[in-house]
């Protein structure tokens, strides 16, 4: 008999590290008022002394707790990011050490801001084709990517980590996906790629995090949008959240009139985090299960889109 993955327990966390838009008034030309009017972020999280690892260690030791799993009995650890420790040893695999989930593979997979999407479609596929259970979390240290003097990306940006126990099932969660990539389209967003001639002497160059923010911007409001309401129009049972890449709150507000369905079902905490990339449709997804907003075994309808670098896209429609 196939299984399904289901989200069992959630989990997230920050470094206690906060940064104001104030306090970015401090080394940039910036205000307050123009972070917010035009992003809806007030603050964000740096990591001091953390990096990625470490934050999703902290997740994944929490969703093992809550569960009151042992770590032996994972057969999988997903870690979705773009900022990892090392380019080897993988995020995934540090933690598996960590953990001491000596029966656990572990990898991480590179898909920017739409990474948990396609993290937990692949954690799903592996249930259904024998796992039992496996931790599937984003994470990000993106501060340590970014150059302070570029407001323009600068003021966007924080680190987090949250994540999903997903179990075998008989029931699926995952009622439809769609997942999607344009890389023509990738040089909008680029981060810490290496310039080098083995050739030559010329040095190494890790470039910090650029974005092209108005092809960003059209590209979440029509191409992401447009894909939506693709996934949704065969569905008669209305959704009852919409957990969005936490990039903007202009973009939310588009969704909303665009797909003329009541703003307050998109959920948001851009405002106090700014964006986490990979982490923030799990941070997100944490926080509505821990205020009571959703109900994990409750049969809610809930879609999960992300979009951002690769250019890459995706939805998830979920019955929790």
């Amino acid at each position: 008999m196939v299984s399904y993955g289901r989200i069992t327990t959630t989990a997230s966390y920050v470094p206690p590290k906060i940064v104001t838009n104030t306090d970015l008034t401090k080394i940039m030309d910036t205000s307050d008022e123009w972070i917010y009017s035009r992003t809806g972020i007030k603050e964000r999280h740096m990591a001091v002394n953390e990096n990625t690892s470490d934050l999703c260690l902290h997740v994944a030791k929490s969703l093992l707790k809550k569960a009151n799993k042992p770590s032996e009995e994972l057969d999988f650890i997903i870690v979705a990011t773009m900022t990892p420790d090392f380019h080897t040893p993988s995020v995934a695999c540090i933690v598996q050490g960590s953990l001491g989930a000596a029966n656990a593979f572990a990898f991480d997979i590179s898909v920017a801001c739409t990474g948990f999407v396609y993290a937990l479609s692949l954690g799903n596929k592996l249930i259904q084709t024998g796992a039992n259970c496996g931790l599937v979390i984003g994470g990000e240290v993106l501060t340590k990517m970014l150059d302070w003097e570029d407001r323009s990306t600068a003021v966007l940006f924080g680190d987090a980590a949250a994540g999903v126990l997903l179990e075998a099932s008989e029931e699926p969660m995952i009622l439809n996906e769609s997942l999607c990539s344009d890389g023509l389209l990738g040089q909008a967003l680029t981060s810490g790629f290496v310039e080098a001639d083995p050739l030559s002497n010329k040095p190494k160059a890790i470039h910090p995090l650029q974005m092209e923010g108005r092809a960003i911007f059209d590209f979440a409001t029509r191409t992401v949008v447009r894909s939506v309401r693709n996934l949704m129009q065969d569905e008669q049972t209305p959704v009852d959240y919409f957990l969005l890449h936490q990039a903007n709150v202009r973009i939310l507000d588009i969704f909303s009139r665009k797909l003329n369905i009541s703003r307050e079902k998109f959920l948001q905490n851009m405002q106090k985090y700014g964006n986490t990339s990979a982490a923030t449709i799990p941070l997100l997804l944490d926080e509505a299960v821990t205020d009571g907003t959703i109900v994990l075994g409750s049969q809610q309808r809930i879609m999960m889109t992300g979009f951002g670098g690769g250019l890459t896209w995706g939805n998830l429609l979920l019955q929790v």
